[in-house]
């Protein structure tokens, strides 16, 4: 995550409400949500694609952007980018004629069953584990995809270069570094590894509090 939301750690922006537990503050952001899944359901990009989509907005509209009008903003730029629909017909709100796609329309008897199935990302088979829980481990600095310059990652600046420990090992899953990209799934082993809250946070945080993050095998290497 090398982009403006990559925020983590960072001062200014706010407090987080943990009281907050309104599944929609309004009305548009359910259609909001009901559009991205209908439109996830063409199979014309997967979740590492998505998430680049809104990582890449401009940093003057991410800051300014609610959480849904990142959604929509990244969709747009998707549908876009994939041909599935042109810029004029976003402008204009109407299609120019039948898509290609539309015999994929989700249908609202469908959905229930759709988020309920989910789309799993373990795979079978991958490099083999080189860490175990226990291992003494470092993130690779600086945080960049390896694989796309300026692409998209899953490890946060504020984790890079820092040492932590395995304390899981969740078995293979998909590189979203590759995956976002087109480039394969290319699954590569993934663990949860644990950092002393301070060495991310400062003195500010509690000494005894520590962060857990999923990452994947190219982003660790050894400590001795």
């Amino acid at each position: 995550m090398s982009r403006v939301h990559d925020m983590g750690g960072r001062y200014g922006d706010g407090a987080i409400n943990p009281k907050d537990d309104a599944t929609f503050v309004e009305g548009w952001h359910a259609r909001a949500l009901a559009v991205t899944l209908a439109a996830g359901a063409l199979g014309q990009w997967n979740i590492d694609y998505s998430r680049h989509a809104r990582e890449t907005l401009s940093p003057k509209d991410y800051a300014r952007f609610s959480y849904y009008e990142k959604w929509m903003a990244g969709l747009a730029d998707m549908l876009v980018a994939k041909g599935i629909v042109t810029r004029e017909e976003l402008q204009s709100g109407h299609g120019a004629g039948r898509s290609d796609l539309a015999d994929r329309v989700l249908r609202a008897e469908a959905v229930a069953g759709v988020l309920a199935k989910g789309s799993p990302y373990q795979r079978p088979e991958a490099p083999a584990a080189t860490f175990t829980p226990g291992d003494r481990v470092r993130t690779r600095r600086p945080a960049h995809n390896l694989h796309v310059t300026g692409g998209h990652t899953r490890l946060p600046s504020y984790a890079a270069g820092l040492s932590g420990t395995i304390v899981l090992r969740h078995g293979a899953h998909v590189l979203p570094d590759a995956n976002a990209h087109g480039l394969g799934e290319a699954a590569e082993p993934l663990y949860a590894v644990a950092f002393p809250a301070r060495d991310l946070w400062g003195d500010e945080a509690c000494a005894q509090d520590e962060v857990v993050l999923d990452l994947w095998q190219s982003y660790l290497e050894p400590t001795t």
